[in-house]
């Protein structure tokens, strides 16, 4: 015999109920009423949400699904994720689509609009508009083209530019909107933008005259308990332009000269009242993390991926606040298949098209064909490309340069503005400094840290620390040296010679650099309070550019001025 249990509660209430002798019809129909309100309030579910947020990051100018130095098909591009995000507002089409910076430079197209023709709307804002992107977290490269630039494309935005710790100089009042609040489905959700506080290391002064970086965590911090507790959100998504600053394997940090230039990982764990943190800056691809509270996603470069995130929330009535009850993420590649968006296509095929006649003109010639695969491990031609043009143009004693492109190739024949724009592919400026023999010693020092701490019968590439950025490795022009390997960083320079003599520790030489170095890019804090000699306004890309068109041959052979010693081989 089964014995069916009652609610007690259920029980109780009938009990008291059902006690009465004598009901009126009125009496009858509230006893019915009582015992149909208690069974809808047991029986009624929470209402549930589901807040969708896609994010893009680093695309850097990327439309057109093609490399332009190759002229392959390529599988990233804002024409490509647009079809990714498309697909997935057919089935959530509330979802919120925002980016996490460094847009508006990094690619021929958006440097040719930038600096040939600025005079239409950013090709990017014309594409982000048509998708209906919510918000653009600044990156840093938002500012290597000038405020004018910078303000031209977010005014020619339908959505808000955002960084919560990018202040007016003196004050902390935020010089750009902090955040942006929509609703979805009845859930208020804020979004917080925050750009890496390392740009007056990086950038011309001119370039962010005005303003100033906040530090990255407080401002979080300030602006989530602003968004909870004035803005009542109901989630808070933290759009960063800046990734981790740790490697969560091994514990070990990151090393970079400019304080917080990643705190993604810092903001999730101290930080309350995040649910979501979109990351960028370091080009990786991050599909699902959790730190504390917070889950964590980043979308690679280029647009090669897309992230997805889905938040669920419920709340008991209408009257309650929503409440994230799970999270998760996903980042979808874009693939050699995925079709790119037409719309997109057509809305930006006119800026493709000049950018590509620019890229196609023939400048000069080359009796070899040069590459630079080898460039950091030996001195070759077409890296001394740059160092001649760095020492013409600032009529320097010596040149410092790094490859930035290891594929960059110069053809034999006719050479291109597309074959230089391959080999110079960022858009630094020339600045010549007064450096002393010693303070040059202590850059080249610096560099050959790119090498870890020599060990028999390994070779030099075997030797390379890829925790170091190879764009951060600069090889001189002007001085004979060799880089020894069997010594410790730090003394691994030796023979250092000028014009055939040792050079004395007071020399003082003309030396030319980027301007990312002169402002200590990449720990290159000797160049800092070096006086400045000559500074030029125009790319060095275009310096190169000029040099090819008005001496029409490219030297083909290296100065073998440097080379590398490990012991049996250099």
């Amino acid at each position: 015999m089964i014995a069916h249990r009652r609610s007690p509660r259920l029980s109780s209430t009938l009990s008291i109920l059902l006690g009465f002798r004598a009901v009126s019809v009125a009496g009858a129909f509230f006893v019915a009423a009582a015992v149909q309100g208690l069974a809808s309030t047991e029986s009624v579910a929470p209402e549930r949400a589901v807040v969708t947020i896609l994010a893009t990051a680093d695309l850097h100018g990327h439309v057109f699904p093609h490399d332009y130095f190759t002229q392959r098909p390529a599988a990233y591009g804002l024409a490509k994720v647009a079809t990714l995000v498309r697909q997935i507002r057919r089935a959530a089409p509330e979802a919120l689509l925002v980016d996490c910076g460094d847009t508006i430079q990094g690619s021929p197209l958006a440097y040719y609009h930038a600096r040939h023709d600025n005079t239409p709307v950013d090709p990017m804002m014309l594409a982000m508009n048509a998708l209906g992107y919510v918000s653009l977290t600044i990156g840093n490269h938002e500012f290597n083209y000038g405020l004018d630039v910078l303000h031209k494309a977010r005014n020619e935005a339908a959505f808000p530019w955002l960084s919560a710790n990018t202040v007016r100089a003196g004050t902390s009042e935020p010089a750009f909107a902090p955040f942006v609040v929509r609703e979805v489905d009845g859930v208020r959700v804020g979004i917080l933008g925050i750009t890496t506080p390392g740009i007056p290391g990086w950038e011309n002064p001119d370039h962010i005259t005005g303003l100033e970086f906040a530090d990255p965590v407080d401002s979080a911090a300030r602006w989530v308990a602003h968004l909870r507790e004035t803005e009542h959100a109901d989630v808070v998504v933290a759009a960063l332009h800046m990734g981790m600053e740790e490697n969560l394997r091994t514990g070990r940090r990151e090393e970079s000269p400019t304080p917080r230039e990643n705190a993604a990982l810092e903001i999730a764990r101290t930080v309350s009242g995040i649910d979501l943190v979109l990351m960028a800056h370091t080009h990786r691809e991050v599909s699902a993390l959790v730190v504390g509270d917070a889950l964590l996603a980043q979308p690679g470069r280029w647009g090669d991926h897309l992230v997805r995130a889905d938040l669920h929330l419920e709340r008991p009535d209408a009257a309650s606040r929503w409440r994230v009850i799970a999270r998760s993420s996903r980042t979808i590649p874009v693939r050699a298949d995925t079709s790119p968006d037409p719309e997109i296509l057509a809305l930006v095929q006119p800026y493709e098209d000049a950018t590509q006649a620019w890229l196609g003109r023939a400048i000069g010639t080359s009796a070899a064909e040069l590459r630079a695969t080898d460039s950091r491990l030996r001195d070759t031609a077409i890296l001394d490309l740059v160092q001649r043009v760095q020492l013409d143009a600032g009529s320097a004693d010596v040149s410092m340069a790094a490859s930035f492109n290891t594929s960059a190739r110069i053809p034999a024949g006719d050479v291109t503005v597309r074959d230089i724009a391959s080999l110079y592919v960022y858009d630094n400026t020339l600045v010549v400094v007064a450096l002393t023999g010693a303070q040059l010693k202590e850059a080249l020092e610096h560099s050959a840290r790119y090498f870890r701490p020599f060990q028999p019968g390994l070779s030099a590439a075997e030797l390379v620390d890829t925790s170091i950025p190879g764009y951060n490795f600069d090889v001189a022009e002007g001085v004979d040296y060799a880089i020894d390997l069997r010594r410790p960083p730090g003394d691994r320079i030796v023979d250092l010679r000028f014009q055939g003599e040792p050079l004395a520790p007071d020399r003082v030489l003309r030396v030319a650099t980027n301007n990312y170095r002169h402002n200590g890019g990449g720990g290159y804090t000797m160049y800092r309070d070096a006086p400045i000699l000559h500074k030029s306004s125009a790319e060095i890309r275009d310096l190169i550019i000029e040099w090819v068109d008005r001496n029409r041959t490219i030297p083909a052979e290296p100065t073998k001025n440097w080379r590398i010693v490990t012991g049996d081989t250099e």
